[in-house]
């Protein structure tokens, strides 16, 4: 789901999440994501190494930014740091992704837009993640949100 339109996409972790994770799937996904998509980035927020080996493998540029079971600010400026560094080139398409698309991730996702100073004010960039995601986004999804 492209948050920034060919720029900046969200998902939930590539193969699948827990019980449905299959490396066939994964492969499928990761293909899909370099010619389909056209991915050159991807910036995992799981805690583990999960797939970065599989995506660097695939040629794509693979980040790990760890954050915390419940995200702080820090862990949020880490992520949009993340974020941007691989955005500065201006061919990139980046993928971020969690174990699945939650309040934390649409959070940080809103967040990135206010910090990087894209979208002006939060209620906005919460706005339009909310219809990107089509899902509200709760308080500690706004929580990660700079005001």
């Amino acid at each position: 789901m492209w948050v920034i339109a060919d720029r900046l996409a969200v998902s939930e972790r590539i193969g699948g999440h827990g019980f449905q994770h299959r490396k066939i799937r994964r492969e499928e996904e990761i293909n899909w994501l370099k010619r389909g998509a056209q991915v050159t980035s991807v910036i995992t927020l799981l805690p583990g190494n999960q797939n970065l080996a599989a995506y660097r493998d695939a040629g794509l540029s693979a980040r790990q930014v760890m954050i915390s079971e419940r995200p702080t600010p820090q862990d949020a400026e880490r992520v949009f740091k993340a974020v941007h560094e691989e955005l500065s080139d201006p061919t990139a398409r980046v993928l971020v992704h969690g174990e699945v698309i939650n309040d934390d991730l649409a959070g940080l996702l809103a967040g990135y837009l206010v910090w990087s100073g894209m979208v002006g004010q939060p209620i906005m960039a919460v706005s339009l993640v909310e219809e990107i995601l089509r899902r509200p986004l709760g308080p500690e999804g706004r929580s990660l949100v700079p005001s």
